[in-house]
């Protein structure tokens, strides 16, 4: 899907929900398609800063959450970063495949493995939080 039709699939999925892709938010979110792999708070917010002058970290970091929480953008805690979702429209848990040598990242819809880790982790009597499961290792482009 090319730029300016995933923004219009975000403005319609955020007016779906009540919400509202605001010209902040669509700016970032423009940003963030422009990075390959995982971006950082901090890369947006120095472009967001080059684009407009004046940004501060409070404002990039509630327009990344708003987009993760609408579900177009995954936020990595292992990797520190957030990674654009190109098939937001549809409701699933990823699998982030990121390779440790050319650091390049691949989603996958991964809702029957976290199926089998819910039944797992119930019958520990554990309740995870929602999130996204990184593996790190070598891309198929990499391997030796």
């Amino acid at each position: 899907m090319d730029t300016q039709h995933y923004l219009q699939a975000a403005e319609r999925l955020c007016a779906a929900n009540g919400g509202k892709l605001t010209e902040l938010r669509r700016q970032v979110l423009e940003l963030v398609l422009g990075y390959p792999g995982v971006v950082k708070a901090y890369q947006v917010l120095a472009d967001l800063q080059r684009d407009r002058g004046a940004a501060a970290p409070p404002t990039v970091y509630r327009a990344l959450d708003y987009l993760a929480q609408y579900g177009m953008l995954h936020r990595v805690d292992a990797l520190n970063g957030y990674i654009v979702c190109h098939h937001f429209e549809c409701s699933h848990q990823a699998l982030i495949l990121a390779c440790e040598q050319c650091g390049g990242v691949e989603e996958l819809d991964a809702d029957a493995t976290f199926q089998s880790l819910s039944q797992t982790t119930a019958r520990a009597g554990f309740v995870p939080r929602a999130q996204s499961l990184v593996l790190t290792g070598s891309c198929k482009h990499c391997q030796p």
